[in-house]
């Protein structure tokens, strides 16, 4: 690179008219200057803006977990879920609402199945019946945090028009409920957008291999659930596949409280 003072030399137009006979040879040095100067300025913003520690993405993430668990309270959606038994070519689907209580409670209000017997007893309502029983027995040691996990930073990659932070997590130890995938979180509001994976240990004894996909989508704040594809390969009746399609988040009005006085009412 050429020092700074020659590059302010030869861009002084007082000098360049005097230099005579030599002005195409200096102009042409003024060029390469510049160029280089340029170069170096297209080399720096090409490079990208500084990322943002990996180790700071995760704490805002774990605080941003936080809060959305004291967020997704007393609200309701409906759940489309879609369930198949390929080797058996049954399948059949379900339209429930989903209730989670002010205190976190799961339940499900069935409005209407059509399909075949079998995919509503053995897939669908074993799959409710899980999810239901992980929610309350869910704790700390299963949560997707450094506490439980190894995060291994991946890059940004972009989700529909948002821009992620990718992670590769694995869990420190083999525990029922564990995975290991990726973690995307969304670089603005540091919630998690999507998650993919396996888990690291079967929940049954019929069960060889859980893998999933769930996406998210924002809103105000709040990381809501939008789908989830679950592949479960049985020892049984071979592949069970599902599809869960969220839609119409609401939050529900709140209970009213019932205070009663000390002498009864």
């Amino acid at each position: 690179m050429l020092p700074k003072s020659d590059c302010r030399a030869q861009s002084d137009p007082a000098k360049l008219n005097d230099l005579g006979p030599n002005l195409g040879n200096e102009d042409h040095s003024l060029k390469v200057c510049l160029l280089a100067f340029f170069l170096v300025l297209g080399g720096t913003a090409l490079a990208g803006p500084l990322v943002t520690p990996p180790e700071t993405i995760v704490e805002n993430y774990c605080a941003a977990t936080y809060d959305q668990e004291q967020s997704l309270r007393n609200v309701s959606m409906d759940v489309e879920i879609e369930a198949s038994l390929p080797k058996l070519k049954k399948q059949g689907r379900l339209h429930a609402l989903r209730h989670i209580s002010a205190l976190g409670r799961i339940t499900y209000e069935h409005l209407f199945f059509e399909g075949d017997g079998t995919i509503k007893s053995q897939v669908i309502a074993r799959y409710l019946t899980a999810e239901v029983e992980a929610q309350k027995n869910q704790a700390p040691s299963l949560a997707v945090t450094p506490s439980n996990y190894k995060f291994k930073y991946k890059g940004n990659r972009a989700f529909e028009d948002r821009e992620t932070y990718v992670f590769q997590v694995t869990p420190k130890n083999k525990r029922v409920g564990l995975f290991k995938g990726e973690l995307w979180i969304d670089a603005a509001t540091y919630l998690r957008v999507q998650e993919t994976g396996y888990l690291v240990k079967s929940p049954s004894i019929f069960l060889k291999r859980v893998a999933f996909s769930r996406s998210y989508e924002i809103r105000d704040g709040i990381s809501v659930p939008r789908q989830v594809q679950t592949v479960v390969d049985t020892r049984l009746v071979g592949k069970a596949e599902l599809t869960i399609a969220f839609s119409n988040f609401s939050v529900d009005a709140p209970q009213p409280t019932i205070v009663t006085a000390s002498g009864g009412e």
